[in-house]
């Protein structure tokens, strides 16, 4: 069933909600929301930078690291939508944390300058069983004395299935974060009222998952991604349910299968929506009687392509 509001879990939809420059204030406001800020002031501004992975782990996953920024004072965060439940994940977690402190810039060994590295992940696994609360904050502390000395490494973890609070039951804006994590291609327009009562930051979140606001394009790499993920998953799931060496190996070699299908179909689409872009855009500046060599300029298509558009 076709849904207006789209899945903000798929890595397409996540990155263009928090990670574009259109929608930064949303993810200004998402983290202030579900950090805890306690010696400083919350967040003001950020600035996106290059995002950070391992290329031997970035095709094996479904999910990267979606949004690397830095705030006004050049802290740095790590924000991370993990949907498929990966060995070691919360050592990547400590990996790419660290890889971040350490790339940023030193000035004749001035140690001192480097600023704090805060990683946050939206997972939609149980990462921590023997904790009931969905929300998990992690420090470096003092064994004896628990003093928090060394600041500049933080980890929050929020785990979607330890979320059930009802849409009446929620009183906060990180509960309202974490529903909409969890449920927003089911959130009916009469549930939408509900949440964005006194959370105009949400009806923004939700705005950017309308269906209807995205391009062709868009659309059609979002549904890659689905079936990208999708086909991890199964993959995921049929080399654990083969207990023998032999199994294991069938299920790599179909798990690879099916992700390089799925990124070339994807390839693909995106580039077959792209070139039906650029068609109707020269057909506009055609009609509006621009020459052949400045809509091959603007579009990018060939002066014989422009001239079978020609009416």
């Amino acid at each position: 069933m076709i849904t207006k509001f789209l899945d903000p879990k798929n890595d397409f939809a996540f990155r263009k909600i928090f990670g574009s420059e259109k929608n930064k204030e949303i993810l200004i406001h998402f983290l202030n929301d579900v950090l805890t800020f306690k010696e400083r002031a919350p967040i003001k501004d950020v600035t996106f930078l290059k995002t950070i992975q391992d290329p031997e782990t970035a095709a094996k996953k479904t999910s990267i690291v979606d949004v690397l920024c830095r705030d006004e004072k050049d802290n740095r965060y790590i924000v991370e939508m993990q949907v498929a439940e990966e060995k070691g994940f919360i050592k990547r977690a400590q990996y790419y944390a660290s890889k971040a402190y350490v790339s940023q810039a030193l000035k004749k060994g001035k140690y001192h300058n480097l600023k704090e590295i805060i990683f946050l992940a939206i997972a939609e696994f149980v990462m921590f069983s023997n904790k009931k609360h969905w929300k998990s904050e992690h420090v470096i502390l003092d064994k004896e004395s628990l003093e928090h000395d060394l600041k500049d490494f933080s980890f929050t973890f929020l785990e979607l299935p330890k979320f059930h609070n009802k849409i009446e039951e929620l009183s906060t804006l990180e509960e309202k974060w974490m529903y909409f994590f969890k449920h927003a291609p089911k959130t009916s327009d009469k549930d939408l009222k509900k949440l964005v009562h006194h959370a105009p930051i949400i009806k923004k979140a939700y705005n950017a998952l309308d269906r209807f606001h995205w391009t062709e394009a868009e659309l059609l790499t979002y549904e890659q991604e689905e079936k990208y993920a999708g086909a991890y998953i199964a993959s995921m799931d049929f080399k654990y349910d083969q207990g023998l060496e032999k199994g294991r190996e069938e299920g790599r070699k179909e798990k690879e299968a099916a992700l390089k299908k799925a990124e070339e179909e994807k390839e693909i689409a995106v580039k077959e929506a792209k070139q039906k872009e650029r068609l109707e855009v020269a057909k506009t500046l055609l009609s509006q009687g621009v020459n052949i060599e400045t809509v091959a300029k603007a579009t990018k298509l060939s002066k014989e392509k422009i001239k079978t558009l020609l009416p």
